[in-house]
């Protein structure tokens, strides 16, 4: 002990280095954190990655960093994002689920030390092994036992306290039990505009939607929209009615949303699968309508009969669905003149995930 308090006396922070766990030392990781961590060992599940802060061949501190928390009221309040987007962009989040400091290491700066080079390594780590860059840091701490005074230190923003709900295997506990410091470390300067914008930036995508249309089901697309009455001038058009609405349509089937990303992905089609959407032909080349086009066209077409037109090609080329579930949401900046609030009513199929059909609803207070 006495070696050990030695050794610690004249630790120098400049040498301490932090690595991946080994494979080959992972036991021994668990084994560490089960005996000294309060929380005790964590499973690898899923998005996971362990360090190690080594000081001269010797372990001086653990870390574990895995997947985001799926709802924190405030985090996504900071960050802005919307419920659709929370989700598809959680992956660009992780969560630092244990630190600690081994026994004899207390030192002086160290445990900061520590958060910084890991803040240097882990997107890289994490883009390696995982296939996607990472964008924010997040942690959860007790206040009853820590006040989180490393973060601080570290320069981590402290966001305020969560509900205090703990998840269980089905769902969360039905009372709020003990609330959680939240704290976060962005690691892009800008990392809330990115996180919150309506199309995530290319950069941070995790790859694309996958073309789930076969070549005759986009060949059948335009043929449902066909007697839908066009809402635009006749003088200027450039792109038929039954065009622009297919490829929104085969667009949105794919996984695509918003006016930008179904521009994008038209843009993305080859020349076979335009000429199956019947686009038009210039110098030889078929050409997709613009996001502008697109915009306009599903702004004002008659939404009763878009609907009506994508309830057949549903029943006709669609899968099959055993059941439904019925989903209701309130648009909370939707308010019309009176100050009443829409309400959504979905119905979506449990196999295939489609939107079956949507009903408006006006609440009065």
């Amino acid at each position: 002990m006495f070696l050990q308090r030695l050794t610690t006396a004249v630790l120098n922070l400049h040498q301490i280095t932090v690595r991946l766990v080994l494979p080959s030392e992972e036991k021994r990781f668990q084994s560490l954190m089960q005996a000294h961590h309060y929380l005790g060992t964590l499973r690898k599940i899923g998005e996971c990655l362990w360090y190690v802060t080594i000081w001269r061949d010797e372990w001086i501190a653990l870390l574990s960093f895995s997947a985001a928390a799926l709802k924190c009221a405030v985090r996504d309040q900071w960050i802005g994002w919307n419920y659709r987007n929370q989700y598809d962009r959680l992956h660009l989040l992780a969560n630092n689920t244990r630190f600690l400091i081994l026994p004899d290491w207390h030192y002086p700066n160290l445990a900061s030390k520590t958060l910084s080079l890991c803040k240097k390594r882990v997107p890289d780590d994490w883009a390696k092994t995982f296939g996607h860059p990472l964008i924010l840091l997040e942690t959860f701490v007790d206040p009853q036992r820590f006040s989180g005074t490393i973060y601080k230190a570290s320069n981590w923003l402290y966001l305020g306290q969560t509900k205090g709900y703990r998840r269980t295997t089905k769902h969360y506990s039905p009372t709020a039990q003990s609330p959680k410091n939240i704290f976060v470390q962005p690691l892009v300067s800008n990392a809330q505009a990115i996180l919150s914008a309506t199309v995530l930036d290319k950069t941070y995508q995790h790859g694309k939607p996958n073309m789930k249309l076969t070549a005759i089901q986009m060949e059948s697309l335009p043929d449902f929209f066909k007697h839908i009455p066009d809402p635009r001038r006749a003088q200027g058009r450039r792109h038929r009615l039954k065009t622009v609405l297919s490829i929104a349509a085969g667009a949105t089937l794919c996984g695509v949303k918003g006016y930008k990303a179904m521009s994008d992905w038209a843009n993305s089609l080859g020349q076979k699968a335009r000429a199956r959407f019947l686009c038009r032909r210039e110098e030889g080349s078929h050409v997709v309508p613009s996001e502008f086009v697109i915009r306009d066209v599903l702004v004002r077409v008659d939404p009763v009969a878009l609907d009506r037109a994508l309830g057949r090609w549903n029943e006709a080329y669609g899968e099959k669905d055993e059941s439904l579930a019925i989903d209701g949401k309130t648009m909370c900046n939707a308010i019309d003149e009176q100050g009443h609030q829409a309400h959504i009513m979905s119905a979506v199929g449990h196999q295939s995930n489609t939107c079956h059909t949507q009903k408006k609803s006006v609440c009065c207070r």
